[in-house]
Parts: C-alpha cells; sequence; structure tokens
C-alpha cells in the first residue's frame, strides 16, 4: 500500500502544482524572477512537492555540509544510486539547483515546465548538435548565477559502489571558471530499487563535501578532475559504512 499511496501522492500533488506554477508564469512575465528576491521561487514548490513525497515514502533524510556550500553558484556533482536521488536533492540540498537532464523527460506533463524555470537543461545524447549547444546553455546559465546538478555515472549504480565517472560533463564547471561541490548520496536505493521497485521506508544520507575550488582545478585535465570528485564522493560513502 505504501507504494501506492506515494505514487498517488506524488501524482496529485504534482497536478496541483499547476497553481503556483501560475504565480511562477506571472513573476517571469513581470521580470520579477531577475530580481533577486524572486530568483528561488521557481524552487520553492517542487522543493516542497520532493519533500512530501519522500515523507510519504516514510524515510529518513540527514544532510551534512550545507556550510560548506561557498556563495553564488555551483557545479553540484552527486553519486546516482536511485530514481529517489532528485527528490532527496531537490527537497533537501539546501541550494536552489537545476538538473542536467535527459530530453524524454520533456514528454512529461508540467515537469518540463517547471524545469524550464529552474534552469534546468535537457540534453539529447544521440544527438550531438543538440548536446554541444545544451552544453552551452548549461555554461551560460551557471555564468548567470544558477546552480546546476549532474550525475556523471551516467546511470543508477543500485548501490553505494559507484560507477566511474564521466568528464565531459565536468566542463561546465571549468568553462563557466564555479566551483565543483561533490555530494554523496547514500540509502536512496533502498526506497525502491533494492526493492523490485516496491516503495519501502529508508535511512538517506546526504554528505556535501568540500568544494574544489576554480584555483584548486585550473591545472588539471577533465579526467583528473572527475577522479578527484569521485575520490571525495567515495571517501564520505566510506565513511558512512
Amino acid at each position: 500500500m505504501r507504494t501506492l499511496w506515494t505514487y498517488l501522492f506524488a501524482i496529485i500533488y504534482a497536478l496541483y502544482s499547476i497553481f503556483p506554477l501560475q504565480k511562477v508564469k506571472k513573476a517571469s512575465k513581470q521580470s520579477l524572477l531577475e530580481k533577486e528576491e524572486y530568483r528561488d521561487l521557481p524552487y520553492a514548490f517542487p522543493g516542497k512537492w520532493a519533500r512530501k513525497t519522500m515523507e510519504k515514502t516514510g524515510s529518513k533524510v540527514e544532510v551534512h555540509g550545507q556550510e560548506k556550500f561557498p556563495e553564488g553558484p555551483v557545479l553540484v556533482v552527486s553519486n546516482h544510486q536511485g530514481n529517489f536521488d532528485i527528490l532527496a536533492i531537490l527537497g533537501y540540498l539546501g541550494k536552489p539547483v537545476g538538473f542536467i537532464s535527459k530530453i524524454e523527460v520533456k514528454k512529461l506533463p508540467l515537469a518540463p515546465t517547471w524545469m524550464e524555470y529552474m534552469h534546468c537543461v535537457f540534453l539529447d545524447r544521440k544527438d550531438k548538435r543538440q548536446s554541444v549547444q545544451a552544453f552551452r546553455t548549461g555554461i551560460n546559465y551557471l555564468k548567470d548565477g544558477y546552480s546546476l546538478v549532474i550525475f556523471p555515472e551516467g546511470t543508477r549504480s543500485k548501490g553505494n559502489v559507484t560507477n566511474s565517472f564521466k568528464s565531459g560533463s565536468f566542463r561546465l564547471a571549468t568553462k563557466a571558471n564555479v566551483p565543483v561541490v561533490p555530494v554523496a548520496l547514500n540509502g536512496t536505493y533502498k526506497i525502491m530499487e533494492e526493492n523490485n521497485n516496491w516503495i519501502k521506508p529508508a535511512h538517506i544520507n546526504i554528505h556535501i563535501c568540500d568544494p574544489i575550488m576554480p584555483e584548486d582545478y585550473k591545472d588539471l585535465s577533465l579526467d583528473q578532475l572527475a577522479e578527484l570528485t569521485q575520490s571525495k564522493i567515495v571517501e564520505a560513502l566510506q565513511k558512512q559504512e
């Protein structure tokens, strides 16, 4: 029953989002979203939806290291354990962020509109030209002061052992000259993936690692930066065992 109620709640609450979405659209037409006091408006309802949905799973979420976030935009780099990673980050990270997302998400109702206001980037890996343009968009978002999240493993690990990080997406940080913030997610796969897609309560840990500043990575190759970031995440995961 928990699985059914969680899905029903997430869908119904998402449909309700059409009302706060109108508020965001109105603010956008009035150019209010460009002002500092309104910049977080598009992230408020999605964050609340994520937290409420996580609560319905019965899971407990602990966050460590929020004080480590530097001022301004950052590229958040996280391991990818399961489908609930996005909700955990969206609801509990403590910093407004957009995501580098698969273009297939655009087929969902309402979600793409919210994501556009959140300055998410839709990436079609099958279309090289579109991918290049998407990365340019992401770099510009970072330069304009909006933070982004990437999952450089490319697929869910469904456990606490990380797959190799792909280095290409780290170009977002190096071209925009913003800090890289490694984030270790642990336990999200226990909500669903570990249970044959049945939802069960889990204990989730979000560990925000020390940022890697531009002056720290300026002499590193993209591969070296990816390896350094992954090593920080792996170290944080091992400390939780």
